[in-house]
C-alpha cells in the first residue's frame, strides 16, 4: 500500500511539473504570486485564465506584392552586353536562380537595376541605336520601380521573417531573452539595407544578410515577445481585479508581515524585475519592428494593419498599450494597499 501511495504522489508530482512546464516559467511565476498574495490578504486566488492565442499572420496573397515578369529576347539582351547585364540575367534564369530564396532575388533585382541605371548614365547609351537605346530607358525604369516591392517581398515572403511571428511559439521565461543584440542588429541591417538600396554608393551584402537572417530563424522572437506580453496583460488584469475588491471590501491587513514579505520577496525581487525585463524588450523590439516597415517606401495593407494592431508602441488598444495600463493600475493599488495596512511604516 506505502508502495502504491508513494507512486500516486510521484505520479501527481509528474503531472503538475509537466503541467507548469506547459504553462512556461512566466505564467508559473505570475501565477504564484496571484496565490501568495491572495494568501496574505485572506481571500482565493484568482482561476487563471488562458490568454488568448497570438494572432495568426496575413496569407502571402494579403502580404506579398504581384510583380510580373519581365521578358526580353536573347537578342535583346545581347545587345545591352555591354551594360554586364547577360552574365547576371543567365544566373537568374538558371534552375538555382529560378528557386532562388528571396533574399536573393532581392539582391539580383538590385544589382540588375544599378548596372541598367549605371549604363543608361554612361557613354555606352550613346552608342546604342536608338530602339536599344530605347530599351535600355524603360528596362531601368521598370526595374526601378519595381525594387521597392521586390525589397518587401524579399523581407515578407521569407520564412525567416514569417517564422518569427509563429503561433507555435512558447512565452519568454522571466529572464526574457538572455541577448537581444544580434536581434536587434539583424533588424538594424535589414533597415540599413531598405533605405540604402537606391543609394549607388552603398551595397547589399548577401552574406552578411543571410546571416541576419539565420540569426532571426533561430528564435521566433517577435511572436514570444507578444505571446509573453499577452500573458503579462491577463495576469495583472486577474490580479489588478483582486486587489480593488480586497481593497473595496477594506483591505484584510491583519497578516501584515505576510503582506509585507509577499511585497519583498515576490512584488519586489522576481515578478517586477520581470515585468520591468519584458517592458525593455518588447520596446526595444516593437520600436525596431517599426523602423524596419517604415524603410519600406511601400508596403501591404494587411501587413500595416496587423502591425500597428498588435506592435505598435504609439496605436492603443494595443498588447503594449493595455500592458502600460495594467501595470500602471497595478502599482497604485499596491500603493493603496500599502497606505491601508501601513506597510511602508514598519508596522
Amino acid at each position: 500500500m506505502w508502495h502504491k501511495a508513494t507512486r500516486l504522489v510521484t505520479l501527481l508530482a509528474g503531472l503538475l511539473l509537466a503541467g507548469c512546464d506547459r504553462q512556461g516559467a512566466s505564467d508559473a511565476l505570475l501565477v504564484d504570486y496571484q496565490r501568495r498574495l491572495a494568501e496574505a490578504l485572506a481571500t482565493a486566488p484568482p482561476s487563471p485564465a488562458s490568454p488568448d492565442n497570438i494572432p495568426a499572420f496575413p496569407a502571402p496573397d494579403e502580404r506579398l506584392f504581384e510583380i510580373p515578369e519581365t521578358r526580353e529576347g536573347l537578342l535583346a539582351v545581347h545587345a545591352l552586353r555591354r551594360c554586364h547585364i547577360t552574365t547576371l540575367v543567365a544566373q537568374r534564369n538558371s534552375a538555382l536562380g529560378r528557386v532562388a530564396p528571396p533574399s536573393q532575388r532581392w539582391h539580383y533585382e538590385l544589382e540588375l537595376w544599378r548596372r541598367l541605371a549605371a549604363c543608361r548614365d554612361s557613354e555606352v547609351a550613346e552608342a546604342l541605336d536608338e530602339s536599344d537605346r530605347a530599351r535600355l530607358e524603360r528596362l531601368a525604369a521598370i526595374k526601378g520601380e519595381q525594387l521597392a516591392r521586390v525589397s518587401w517581398n524579399a523581407l515578407l515572403g521569407s520564412s525567416e521573417w514569417v517564422g518569427n511571428f509563429s503561433r507555435a511559439s512558447r512565452p519568454l521565461t522571466p529572464r526574457g531573452v538572455d541577448d537581444l543584440a544580434p536581434y536587434l542588429a539583424a533588424l538594424d541591417y535589414l533597415e540599413t539595407a531598405t533605405r540604402n538600396q537606391f543609394n549607388p554608393d552603398w551595397r547589399l551584402d548577401t552574406t552578411i544578410l543571410e546571416g541576419h537572417l539565420q540569426t532571426l530563424q533561430e528564435s521566433p522572437l517577435s511572436a514570444r515577445l507578444l505571446r509573453t506580453l499577452m500573458l503579462a496583460n491577463q495576469r495583472l488584469t486577474e490580479t489588478n481585479a483582486l486587489l480593488a475588491t480586497r481593497l473595496r471590501q477594506g483591505a484584510a491587513c491583519e497578516r501584515r508581515d505576510t503582506l509585507r514579505r509577499v511585497d519583498e520577496e515576490q512584488l519586489s525581487a522576481r515578478v517586477r524585475p520581470f515585468l520591468a525585463t519584458l517592458a525593455t524588450q518588447a520596446e526595444a523590439w516593437f520600436g525596431a519592428l517599426g523602423r524596419l516597415y517604415d524603410a519600406h517606401e511601400v508596403a501591404r495593407a494587411p501587413i500595416r494593419d496587423y502591425h500597428r494592431r498588435w506592435f505598435s508602441l504609439e496605436a492603443p488598444a494595443t498588447p503594449w498599450a493595455e500592458f502600460q495600463a495594467a501595470l500602471a493600475h497595478h502599482r497604485a493599488l499596491w500603493a493603496r494597499l500599502r497606505e491601508a495596512c501601513g506597510l511602508d511604516q514598519g508596522a
